[in-house]
């Protein structure tokens, strides 16, 4: 895991509010790691969008 890159390429910014002990138990995991907040969030995003890619329904291009 630490070998993948992350947050590589044109990148946007998220806002977002999120409880606390979940804030609270990133930063612990990014001392752990050693590895940056961002890429956390980021391998946690994509592993969820990949688990309910069922969820990502593009529209259909019209013809």
């Amino acid at each position: 895991m630490k070998s993948q890159t992350h947050n590589q390429g044109e990148l946007k910014d998220l806002n977002i509010k999120v409880e606390k002990d979940v804030v609270e138990a990133f930063e612990r995991m990014t001392k752990t790691s050693g590895l940056p907040l961002a890429d956390l969030v980021v391998i946690a995003m994509k592993r969820y969008r990949s688990s309910h890619s069922d969820w990502d329904v593009k529209p259909k291009k019209e013809q």
